[in-house]
């Protein structure tokens, strides 16, 4: 396999196989059936000059199965996502439902926990998008071909739980693997010279944040509606219901609010203190964090782990407010543009966001936690932003909006453009520790399906016990 900008040429065929496919393991949409002893279904062979054949039973993975129109609906789906289906074969594909199946059958086997609850708040709101996208539920029942609207329902439900389910799993069996540095440098020792990546243009990008002041008014207005949600939740109302409906939380609204959580979870201080300190079925009292005020709902504590709710909303923001922040921000430019202050001073000294102030407002990349930003994979609103400037030049105060709908005035500056350039271990080792630890991970996953294949019924039938995958299926 040869080496691409950011892909590592050692990567066997078995395991980039498995990764490309599961790409597309978020947007696949598959029928779910539990197999029942008594089903048993005919598998026509297909000939190579004839496509007609007769749906049934063509796997087996413990408790699951997998239809021959599964892998059909398959190929829809990822040419629906605007996904290439042409070097996609049918036991390629079986490969890789049969690989999602494994990881949905052992979840069920390690118990791991994906609650109804849970489903059905992402189940409203991906359903919410498909109908503002074709137009109406009627529209949605008969794209999937279903008969009614309930149907439907049950059908993407248990789509939706297997697909958390494999996602679960899978980040139970990587969620703990590490790498060292010897293991980042032995691993770039052992690619040659004529295969190393070769990483795109990038540049290195600073901002100064400046965020207007919320009065005292509309922070007890906040709290006050928390203070009444506590108590119609403690007469009886769901809370679940309640963060679906009024919190701001994008990242947990539709879930009802819900977060499963350690110590080591990276949520901020005053958030973990504050659930840590509440016992099961209790319910805080509104506190602020640098996000709105909050208040949180312990459903279950499980030794050191937390399932929890919360509450987030956000105070208003006046026009006035607005205004001054925009002053501040537009006279900090023109200190910076008459050489008072260097931008890095300027964002250490009046920055408002805590990240980035210390290190004179330089942006860290959340996919690499570097400082550079690869041009092509770029956040358009970022490069949109950034494209135009010069070195050294300051832009325009910008107005920024957040996921809760905060507003912030913004300076941004490009401090440091890097060329396409061939890996160099000194200077590009966090990209490089990145693909040594894909491909520990990669090793990892391969050992735990050889694994699990032992252990686990799994039955292919008819002309698909021909295909030669990737992982041993037909245990032979």
């Amino acid at each position: 396999m040869p080496l691409k900008t950011i892909q590592m040429k050692s990567i066997n065929s078995r395991i980039a196989l498995v990764f490309f496919l599961v790409l597309f393991s978020g947007t696949i949409t598959r029928a779910q059936e539990i197999i029942k002893d008594s089903v048993v279904a005919p598998v026509k062979k297909i000939q190579s000059n004839q496509r007609q054949k007769i749906d049934g039973i063509i796997a087996t993975v413990g408790d699951y199965i997998i239809l021959d129109s599964d892998i059909d609906k398959s190929y829809l789906e990822i040419s629906s996502q605007g996904g290439s289906v042409k070097d996609i074969t049918r036991c390629q594909m079986l490969g890789k439902l049969l690989e999602d199946k494994l990881y949905a059958h052992q979840a069920i086997q390690d118990s791991v926990k994906v609650t109804d609850a849970e489903i059905k708040g992402v189940m409203e709101d991906k359903i919410n998008s498909m109908v503002g996208q074709i137009g109406s539920m009627d529209k949605v029942v008969k794209y999937y071909n279903k008969s009614s609207e309930e149907e439907f329902r049950s059908y993407f439900f248990d789509i939706l739980k297997e697909q958390r389910l494999i996602s679960e799993m899978q980040k139970k069996i990587i969620g703990e693997v590490e790498i060292t540095p010897e293991e980042v440098r032995n691993f770039f020792k052992t690619i040659p010279k004529e295969e190393l990546p070769v990483f795109g243009a990038e540049m290195e990008v600073a901002q100064i944040v400046v965020t207007p002041k919320v009065s005292d008014e509309e922070k007890r207005k906040v709290i006050d509606k928390l203070n009444q949600f506590k108590k119609e939740i403690e007469e009886g109302s769901s809370f679940a219901t309640k963060a679906v409906l009024y919190s701001q939380d994008p990242g947990s609204r539709s879930n009802g609010g819900y977060y499963k959580m350690n110590r080591k979870t990276p949520f901020v201080k005053v958030f973990k203190d504050v659930a840590f300190s509440l016992a099961e079925g209790e319910i805080s009292a509104p506190f602020e964090t640098d996000f709105g005020f909050h208040i949180i709902y312990v459903e279950k504590i499980k030794g050191q782990e937390l399932e929890l709710r919360h509450i987030l909303l956000t105070p208003t923001v006046t026009e006035e407010a607005l205004n001054e922040a925009k002053e501040k921000i537009t006279l900090l430019r023109k200190r910076i543009e008459d050489k008072e202050l260097t931008f890095a001073e300027a964002a250490r000294k009046f920055s408002d966001e805590k990240e980035t102030k210390t290190n004179g407002g330089a942006l860290i990349n959340p996919q690499t936690q570097d400082t550079r930003f690869e041009l092509t994979k770029m956040d358009p609103s970022l490069y949109g932003q950034v494209s135009n400037l010069k070195d050294d030049e300051v832009s325009q105060p910008i107005i920024d909006i957040d996921e809760q709908g905060r507003k912030s005035y913004k300076l941004i500056t490009v401090t440091n453009r890097i060329n396409e350039h061939t890996a160099n271990y000194a200077t590009d080792y966090i990209k490089i520790k990145q693909l040594a630890l894909k491909e520990k991970q990669f090793r990892v996953i391969g050992k735990w399906f050889d694994e699990k294949i032992n252990e686990t019924y799994i039955k292919i039938l008819g002309e698909y016990r021909d295909c030669e995958f990737t992982n041993n299926w037909l245990k032979k």
